[in-house]
Formats: structure tokens, C-alpha cells, sequence
């Protein structure tokens, strides 16, 4: 079986990093490049940058910032957030990016996943979605949880893997930022019906949530952001009580 990743979280608001509940009430977790820095030596396997506000305020990923995190990290890193072209992803990969995430604007044109996927290869691109539940129905949101759609969850990530995408970050809003544990549920049916790696996002409080998430959701990774900003969890400690219930994982 492969090693199941842990893979911490960089959410970005004017330059800083921040994280809230539902996609609400954000609150400042630091200096991104420091917190990049000290997740690397850590030991995290992998580092996701997303500029949450680039999509809704119409602008290109800080790439700036991008380059500075870059230089300070020597594993694999993935940056989303308002890009919308091959030339945004262009520009990111020549500024230390290693993988690129898009949400709002591969919905808006989802051929765009396989213009990047012919481009720079499946490897390179992971497609982030961002769902609530909404009468019973995992639905799609855009803009930073603010815009929902018609989508379906299950039906959307099917056609991302059918268009090309590497891998899916799936973020339950329901479950973002309460710390009451992954949504177990529908990763295990995203798990079981796609055949490209899931990353487990929203709902990480204790490391027993990382164990779950793992078992009974069947994810490939699992990412978190306030629990390890906030030192609620040490990635190395994780890591260790990951191996002791029998999880592979690197150390």
C-alpha cells in the first residue's frame, strides 16, 4: 500500500495565513513563508498554498509569495487560487510550484483541466472541490464556498478524472474548521468510485480524525491547516501514532 500523506495548509488573505470556520470568520495564523518553513523540516510530505480571496477579488495568484515559500521548502508544493490559463500555471511552476490546484474556474470551463493536463501532465494538476450538503445532495460551491451550483459532487469528480486531473482536494464546508472530523462518508464513495487519489480536507481536530479519514473514508492523504498552525498537533507525533494503528506512512 502507499505511504498516506499529511499535507498541511496555507490559506492565504493579503499575503497572510489565515483559517476559519465554514469558510467564515477567519482569524490570522501567521506568516506563510515561516509557517512553510518549519512544516517542511517537520516532516509533512507535502505543502498546499491556496489564495483564498484571488477568485473572488478577480486577481492572479501572489507568485511573489510563492517563490519566497519555494525557496524555503524541499517538498513537493501545490498552489491554487485564481488561476484560470495555462500561462497562470506557467508562471507559478517557473516561481517553485510543483503542482497546481483549480476550483471556480475549472468549473466555468472545464476544458480548461485538459488544456493544463496535455500542457504539464496529469501529475501536475490536482482539481480542488469545495461541496456542502444542501437537501441531502453534496453541492458544488465556487469563489470561496460563497457561490453554489448545480453540481454534484460525485458527478463532478468523475468528469475531472475523465478530463485528465491527477488527483481531487475535496473540502466538506460542513465540516471545515469544527474539528469534529473529516467527512468520512463521501470520501469513502469518491475513494471507491474514482481511481485518481482523494485528499481528505475540513474537519481535523485530533489525530484519531487523521486515523478515520484514512480507514473509514479510504483517502490517500489528508489535509489540515488551524491543528497543526496552531500547534494542537505535531506532524512527527501524528505521524508516529499513524504508524502504531498500522497506517503506512512516511517518517
Amino acid at each position: 500500500m502507499l505511504a498516506k500523506r499529511i499535507i498541511p495548509c496555507l490559506d492565504i488573505k493579503d499575503g497572510r495565513t489565515v483559517k476559519g470556520i465554514n469558510f467564515v470568520d477567519l482569524r490570522d495564523a501567521g506568516d506563510p513563508v515561516e509557517l512553510a518553513e518549519i512544516y517542511s523540516r517537520e516532516g509533512a510530505d507535502e505543502l498546499v498554498f491556496l489564495d483564498i480571496s484571488a477568485t473572488e477579488q478577480k486577481r492572479k495568484t501572489l507568485a511573489d509569495l510563492v517563490y519566497r515559500i519555494g525557496e524555503k521548502i524541499n517538498i513537493p508544493f501545490t498552489v491554487g487560487g485564481g488561476i484560470s490559463s495555462v500561462k497562470d500555471v506557467d508562471i507559478l511552476l517557473q516561481n517553485g510550484a510543483d503542482k497546481v490546484s483549480v476550483n471556480s474556474s475549472a468549473v466555468k470551463n472545464p476544458r480548461l483541466i485538459n488544456d493544463l493536463v496535455a500542457k504539464f501532465g496529469s501529475q501536475c494538476i490536482v482539481v480542488a472541490i469545495d461541496a456542502k450538503q444542501i437537501d441531502g445532495k453534496w453541492t458544488v460551491h465556487l469563489v470561496g464556498g460563497k457561490v453554489p451550483t448545480e453540481l454534484d459532487l460525485f458527478d463532478w469528480a468523475k468528469e475531472v478524472e475523465r478530463r485528465g486531473a491527477g488527483e481531487i482536494l475535496f473540502t466538506s464546508m460542513d465540516n471545515d474548521g469544527t474539528k469534529d472530523g473529516f467527512a468520512n462518508e463521501a470520501l469513502a464513495r469518491l475513494s471507491t468510485e474514482l481511481n485518481i487519489p482523494i485528499i481528505a480536507s475540513g474537519g481535523a481536530g485530533n489525530m484519531q480524525h487523521f486515523t478515520d479519514t484514512f480507514v473509514k473514508g479510504k483517502a490517500d492523504a489528508a489535509l489540515a491547516a488551524s491543528v497543526f498552525h496552531f500547534k494542537e498537533i505535531e506532524i512527527n507525533d501524528l505521524k508516529k501514532e499513524l504508524q502504531k494503528e498500522g497506517i503506512p506512512v512516511r517518517l
